[in-house]
């Protein structure tokens, strides 16, 4: 197993760590560490054995996504007890079972925004990482910002500073620098002393609960986006028929289908507006494809015959197996009341010390009232501010706004939280 060492400006309790000179908390602080260096299936199949006693195992990636269908995982770092490596994937012929010991049970997988970390493990083994935190999802849950950096939380929670300088390094190319190692390791060094940290604040407050809702809704969504087909994310669709979006419906499956054969990012393949301009024409005519501008590269010439039968399957729908969008414009009043409830929201989670932006947005809060004010062609079930903990703190306030059962009051116009809900009348 190879063995590196690298320099950087924390401290962290490893005992493999090699001694170094110490600073105030405030200034930097160089310590050189030892880590391991997996570069083999033997290295990583060891590291695996040992790191299965761990209580926990925090674990950040490095990958490139502009260049491929999926991103491209690059590198993947990891702090535990006793342990710090760098796993290399490309040089590794297969990096599953590590994904196979983060589904296991008996420890904690500790992340950093982790959407792609948690994909990644699912993409391999189908598999969640195993009792996932996520230390940006907790800190929105205290009050600090959301969504916060990693540099960000390091300093308000720490009062420690994390170098930066390698936020543009290709990950694909080799040999990686020391300071590309530095850089990586620094994602991961911090990531239990922050969960402690967190953990020990949302105790206080009373709202594990809502942390271990929250990450489980979170990790719910994630497997219900990644499984869905999201044609309809497709720009500039509104506006078309039912027709219309079953044709942009069988070429976004045509596009995604041949994106993932060729490793490709899915715009470079057909871009949206190409979409939308033939399903907008209708026809699947090969001499009207050809006519319109945009089709004339090379690549997409070949593919005409292809996108005109999807288009054809398109028009052959029956009027029953074509998609309905619902998409009715909210009534004016909803965004009028929607945008002052805003500052009413924000002002409740300034007061109880919680970020607005995870609570919920102008959006959560027409959906909110649209349902409480049973707006004909809503959706019957709850919206997120009328659920759980959001409900909590701030759905029930509202409805009590709605009903006149309370008011909001300026109490003090130079005070930070400058509004309060007072009964009425």
């Amino acid at each position: 197993m190879g063995n590196g060492h690298v320099v950087y400006s924390s401290l962290v309790l490893f005992p493999i760590l090699a001694a170094a000179t110490l600073l105030t908390s405030s200034r930097k602080v160089t310590i050189c560490v030892q880590y391991d260096s997996i570069t083999t299936d033997g290295e990583l199949a060891e590291l695996c054995d040992r790191l299965r006693g761990a209580a926990a195992i925090g674990f950040d990636t490095e990958f490139v996504s502009e260049h491929s269908y999926r991103p491209e995982l690059c590198l993947i770092q990891i702090a535990a007890p006793g342990t710090l490596a760098v796993i290399d994937p490309q040089k590794i012929e297969d990096v599953r079972p590590f994904w196979q010991l983060l589904s296991e049970p008996d420890h904690q997988t500790i992340v950093h925004a982790g959407r792609e970390e948690f994909l990644f493990c699912r993409h391999a083994i189908q598999q969640r990482p195993h009792r996932l935190f996520d230390v940006q999802i907790a800190a929105g849950l205290i009050g600090l910002e959301y969504p916060a950096a990693y540099g960000t939380l390091i300093a308000r929670l720490l009062d420690k500073k994390v170098a930066k300088g390698e936020t543009r390094t290709d990950w694909r190319r080799r040999p990686l620098t020391q300071r590309q190692l530095e850089y990586a390791l620094l994602d991961v060094i911090h990531l239990q002393e922050l969960r402690d940290l967190l953990c020990a604040r949302l105790e206080e407050l009373g709202r594990l609960a809502w942390f271990e809702t929250e990450i489980e809704t979170w990790q719910q969504e994630l497997e219900e986006y990644d499984d869905r087909e999201n044609w309809f994310r497709v720009s500039g669709t509104s506006g078309l028929s039912p027709r219309g979006h079953a044709t942009v419906r069988e070429l976004w499956r045509w596009r995604e289908a041949v994106a993932a054969r060729r490793n490709s990012p899915v715009k470079r393949i057909l871009r949206d507006d190409l979409i939308v301009e033939l399903a907008r024409r209708g026809t699947a005519d090969v001499k009207r494809i050809k006519a319109i501008r945009g089709l004339e590269r090379g690549d997409l010439q070949r593919h005409i015959p292809a996108l005109s039968a999807a288009i054809e399957k398109a028009l052959n729908l029956d009027d029953d197996q074509l998609p309905r969008l619902e998409r009715r414009p909210p009534p004016r009043q909803l965004n009028v009341l929607a945008q002052f409830l805003t500052t009413a929201l924000n002002n409740i989670c300034r007061a109880e010390g919680i970020a607005p932006s995870i609570v919920g947005t102008v959006q959560d809060l027409r959906e909110l009232l649209a349902f409480r004010l049973q707006v004909p062609g809503v959706n019957p079930e709850p919206p997120a501010l009328a659920r759980g903990w959001r409900a909590e703190l701030v759905g029930d306030r509202i409805q009590e706004l709605l009903e006149g059962k309370q008011a909001i009051r300026i109490e003090d116009p130079m005070s930070e939280q400058p509004l309060r809900f007072v009964p009425y009348p």
